[in-house]
């Protein structure tokens, strides 16, 4: 046979792997029924952990046959001298570990009942490794990835539809909470009426926009770094809906509790604009209207997050929420200028809090 072949953008090598090939940007390495052939495996997961072109968006997946299987059945057929390694779970996990890879730890589970009890992804987040001075590009180029494979996915469950109402409700915390608790203003029915009606806009061209799965809650004390490891690791995603494609990346790059320069959310969010498949981004007029949009989006969510914070504070006893509310504020009228907003239409969202 041919030393190399090739197939439109397929290049496909009759070679064994070797050093030889380090330098060839994997996306995914399979190796399946291969590790228990190796003389010494952890020396070879060694090997391949140290390979430039590998980074951390690259997928591995390993394959062996059960040696449990082969014990509990008596199977003794599938001893034979080409399997110098037999593995269990435990002693795959304990090889790669050996070998420096990060895997995900399965504490317990009960797959008749549909139950795993996995790894916890410990303390350090998104917000506390930027506060440590680490490295912000693998993240953000992670955390996209991972939003992309969310919105093409397909949930086995029913997601509650983020519609008008839904959003509405959440904006409305802002007049129950935060007026009337931090600003000192009580709104009356007809100004909470004119406070609706002016955002009816935002909230249908919203509702407007393609819907894919959404998190939600998908910021930076949400993302966790597992070990200090990507990829990074999501929690509070209980909360999930089918909503706007725009919502996610909005939360990410508009986070209530980060203060990032515009030029590099702008670079991000056409990133990934522009990455989006052609259902998604052939509904809008280019990157500029998607931009436009994903601000609109920030700016329903800082509303709901003054009001969420305000409500955390004097419900449920949680003071320290109130410290986020002067940025929210903040990113709140940085988005009212992008988009045109004046005072005079939204007079209830330039209320300012009262002095502590």
């Amino acid at each position: 046979p041919c030393d190399e072949m090739t197939v439109d953008y397929l290049h496909f090598y009759n070679d064994y792997y070797s050093s030889s090939y380090k330098n060839i940007r994997a996306d995914i390495v399979v190796c399946r029924h291969v590790l228990e052939h190796v003389p010494n495996p952890i020396e070879f997961l060694e090997s391949l952990r140290e390979i430039p072109s590998w980074n951390h968006d690259t997928v591995v997946y390993f394959e062996v046959p059960n040696g449990m299987y082969s014990f509990a059945d008596l199977g003794i057929w599938d001893f034979i001298y080409e399997h110098i390694s037999y593995f269990c779970g435990t002693s795959l996990r304990a090889c790669f570990e050996r070998a420096g890879l990060r895997v995900s730890a399965l504490e317990a589970g009960d797959l008749k009942l549909g139950f795993l009890l996995l790894e916890d992804f410990g303390d350090e987040t998104w917000a506390t490794y930027r506060v440590s001075g680490g490295e912000m590009q693998p993240l953000f180029d992670d955390a996209l990835r991972q939003l992309h494979l969310l919105q093409a996915s397909d949930p086995e469950i029913t997601l509650p539809l983020f519609d008008v109402s839904r959003m509405q409700r959440e904006c409305d915390l802002y007049l129950d909470w935060y007026l009337p608790r931090v600003a000192g203003e009580t709104p009356s029915e007809n100004e909470r009426g004119i406070f609706r009606s002016a955002l009816a806009p935002v909230l249908k061209r919203l509702a407007a926009l393609p819907c894919v799965p959404v998190h939600l809650d998908y910021h930076s004390r949400n993302l966790m770094l597992p070990n200090s490891f990507l990829p990074l690791g999501q929690i509070d995603y209980q909360d999930a809906v089918l909503g706007p494609v725009t919502y996610d990346p909005a939360s990410l790059l508009y986070d209530c509790y980060q203060n990032y320069p515009e030029n590099e959310r702008r670079y991000r969010s056409r990133s990934f604009f522009e990455a989006l498949p052609e259902h998604l981004s052939g509904c809008f007029a280019g990157f500029d209207a998607w931009h436009r949009d994903l601000r609109l989006t920030a700016l329903q969510r800082h509303i709901k997050a003054i009001g969420i914070f305000a409500r955390l504070a004097h419900r449920d006893g949680k003071t320290r929420f109130l410290d986020e509310i002067p940025l929210t504020r903040q990113h709140l009228m940085e988005e009212m200028e992008a988009l045109n907003m004046s005072a005079a239409d939204f007079p209830l969202l330039y209320a300012e809090p009262l002095p502590i």
